[in-house]
């Protein structure tokens, strides 16, 4: 079965996973976390895209942007991929590849899934066990959102300056919705679909979304259609 073509939209969400080849390490050390965040900065702005959540592991990353054009996260994505792999296997005595395949993504519904996506990121190290606390990790953009540092790379989205009229209640109303965590079936749906591809969110917004793009945009129901009950 041939493999559909990513779902790319220009000026809508989009949730994107890179893994190590192999679940191997893709960070060594904090340089290579730093050389790969200022990877993302530079061609966030070279290509157009809107970084809104990163969270880098030892062995993938996932992001949380809008690209502004047809072109930009492709393009951004494959220069920050090639790019890095030059710099890790030179830096590390290292040939091959780095990455498993092509990265992973698929276009989420802002208005139901921004906020839950954002704290998905920012728990991911807990989740893992690394930290116990999302504000312990120093490799994504949780301490940015809490006014605790300043990045570059991030642009706010419009729903999050929808959680506060200051800089002091969206920090503090953030902080309280990662502190919440996230339902287990939004977890599962949010790997799910940036895994394989599929569009997430409500009927409405995925029938309109599937108007703007040839592409298949979710997973067709199995088998045939139910018969009409004609009695």
């Amino acid at each position: 079965m041939a493999r559909l073509p990513r779902l790319n939209l220009p000026g809508h969400l989009h949730h994107v996973i890179q893994r190590g080849n192999n679940r191997q390490r893709i960070f060594v050390d904090s340089e290579d976390f730093e050389m790969m965040l200022a990877l993302l900065a530079e061609n966030a702005q070279k290509y157009g895209v809107a970084v809104h959540a990163y969270v880098l592991m030892d062995n993938h990353f996932h992001l949380l942007v809008t690209p502004a054009s047809g072109t930009a996260l492709p393009q951004f994505m494959q220069s920050v991929g090639r790019r890095y792999v030059q710099y890790f296997n030179r830096r590390h005595g290292r040939t091959g590849t780095l990455w498993e395949g092509r990265y992973r993504s698929t276009v989420l519904q802002p208005e139901r899934y921004l906020l839950a996506c954002m704290a998905y990121v920012d728990l991911n190290p807990v989740r893992a066990g690394h930290v116990a606390q999302a504000s312990d990790y120093p490799w994504s953009s949780h301490a940015h959102w809490l006014g605790l540092r300043h990045e570059r790379l991030l642009t706010p989205h419009a729903l999050y300056w929808a959680l506060g009229n200051t800089p002091f209640a969206r920090e503090a109303a953030y902080a309280a919705l990662v502190q919440a965590g996230i339902g287990s079936q939004d977890q599962a749906d949010l790997t799910t679909s940036a895994l394989s591809g599929w569009a997430l969110g409500e009927p409405g917004f995925l029938q309109t979304l599937q108007q703007h793009t040839p592409r298949r945009i979710n997973r067709s129901q199995a088998g045939r259609p139910p018969l009409k009950n004609t009695k």
